[in-house]
């Protein structure tokens, strides 16, 4: 039987919500390991003086926990 874990984090990056990810898992990815999988929850855009400056994504990441 497996069993995984699922925590949620925030990435944010003014290069598009596909940085983002990227960013969130790069950081998460080197105090969580065995991850699984990504899922997007949320995503939503920061502007200032009607310019977009930054995506920002919630992630849910999956991943195995130890037996």
């Amino acid at each position: 039987m497996s069993i995984a874990k699922i925590i949620k984090v925030i990435g944010r990056s003014p290069n598009g919500v596909d940085d983002a990810i990227q960013q969130a898992l790069a950081r998460v990815s080197k105090t969580v390991h065995d991850i699984h999988g990504l899922k997007v929850v949320d995503w939503t855009i920061d502007v200032e003086d009607n310019k977009v400056t930054a995506h920002k994504v919630t992630l849910e990441v999956a991943f195995g926990v130890d037996e």
